[in-house]
């Protein structure tokens, strides 16, 4: 049976502010990149095939381990290297807010003394202060990982209904298609060795810039 605290973990209600980011995608919108349904669901797709699951998630699961295993230097290492790879000050920031809420609302809810090595790492990422949740939780490190790409390919499809804008139709249609991925999305993060850690989204990157100075936008990256 599924952990019932990840689906509290991934819940759109959990307060961190996800909601609040598009990740570029609404600069992409606002050059023409991404117009309707179908270039909507191309981004996210590109954006998680070159960035999320090559980078993100694959640090995800080192941060697990890391955590489970009390090895507090190895989730200094890789929470540098996550806040490292965010390209733009949006990306940085946004991953840095997430993860300082989620840190607290964790405070909060458990009162854990093992939240005093969190809180020592100061600036700590989202996937960071997850990966502290999946092992205080004991969630099982694919699972967890799998609920996390879905949260994030469904905050993306969100920011499009938003931002394009599309119907709550094709929103649904850009998640179904795209989750479909996630086992392979797992498995090749699970593969993937130190050095073969890629996070080559230049698109992505230069969106997330033009997004910084752009003169209307509801998103805040």
């Amino acid at each position: 049976m599924i952990n019932l605290r990840l689906l509290q973990l991934v819940s759109p209600s959990l307060p961190v502010g996800a909601y609040s980011y598009s990740q570029g995608l609404e600069a992409a919108v606002e050059a023409g990149i991404v117009h309707d349904a179908p270039s909507a669901r191309a981004w996210i797709a590109d954006v998680l095939a070159l960035s999320v699951a090559t980078m993100e998630a694959p640090i995800l699961l080192r941060l697990i381990a890391s955590w489970g295993a009390r090895d507090h230097a190895a989730v200094r290492r890789w929470n540098a290297e996550l806040l490292a790879s965010r390209e733009t000050a949006e990306l940085r920031a946004e991953t840095a807010q997430m993860g300082y809420s989620l840190a607290r609302l964790l405070r909060d809810l458990d009162d854990a003394d093992e939240i005093e090595s969190l809180d020592a790492l100061g600036e700590v990422a989202f996937a960071t202060a997850f990966a502290f949740a999946v092992d205080r939780w004991a969630i099982e490190p694919r699972e967890a990982l799998a609920a996390y790409l879905f949260g994030w390919i469904e905050n993306q499809a969100l920011a499009a209904l938003r931002s394009v804008p599309l119907g709550q139709t094709d929103g649904q249609r850009i998640v179904y298609a795209l989750s479909g991925g996630i086992p392979e999305a797992v498995d090749r993060a699970a593969a993937l060795s130190d050095d073969a850690l890629a996070n080559f989204a230049p698109g992505l990157a230069l969106a997330s810039a033009r997004h910084e100075t752009q003169y209307t936008r509801i998103f805040r990256s």
